[in-house]
This record gives C-alpha cells, sequence and structure tokens, in this order.
C-alpha cells in the first residue's frame, strides 16, 4: 500500500502513497510514544490509508517494545475499533 517508516529526526511515522504521504505526529513524553496527529491529504481520505499507517505504528511499537498513548480523534478511534492494540497501549 505504500512505503512506511519512521522518520525520526521529525518525530513523525510516515507513508507514502500515490495520492500523497499520510502522516502520524508523535512525541516520545516519560517512555511512551504519543501520537498527536493523524493526517491523510484530502484525495487519499476514505482509502483505508490512516488505517493502514497505524496498522504499521502499532507493529513498530511491538516490535520495539514500546507502548502508544492515542492524543489525536483519529487514534482515539482506531485503538477503540482494534482491541487487539491493547498490548501497545499505555
Amino acid at each position: 500500500m505504500g512505503d512506511f517508516r519512521d522518520n525520526a529526526a521529525g518525530h513523525r511515522y510516515e507513508l507514502d502513497a500515490p495520492e500523497g504521504q499520510s502522516f502520524a505526529d508523535y512525541r516520545d513524553i516519560a517512555g511512551v510514544r504519543v501520537i498527536l496527529h493523524v493526517e491523510t491529504p484530502p484525495e487519499a481520505q476514505g482509502k483505508g490509508y490512516a488505517s493502514q499507517l497505524m496498522k504499521h505504528v502499532v507493529d513498530d511499537a511491538r516490535s520495539t517494545n514500546r507502548r502508544l498513548r492515542a492524543s489525536c480523534s483519529y487514534a482515539v478511534a482506531y485503538f477503540r475499533r482494534h482491541p487487539d492494540t491493547a498490548d501497545v497501549q499505555a
């Protein structure tokens, strides 16, 4: 669906797609990665990119033994829709 990366210098996860880049801004606070904002370009909305991005974020948290906390409404809703992510939620 696109190339995913953790742009650590920019404090954001990025997912490239033909319609543009989706991203999730974050801050690391007291050992927890707080997802501050998730955004998808208007032309890419409704195509599942934000959900795919969050899946990658969760996979990254699992592989690095990191805990996540949702601060933005999209990330909160994603975690509610995916109870299987409880293991990475702070």
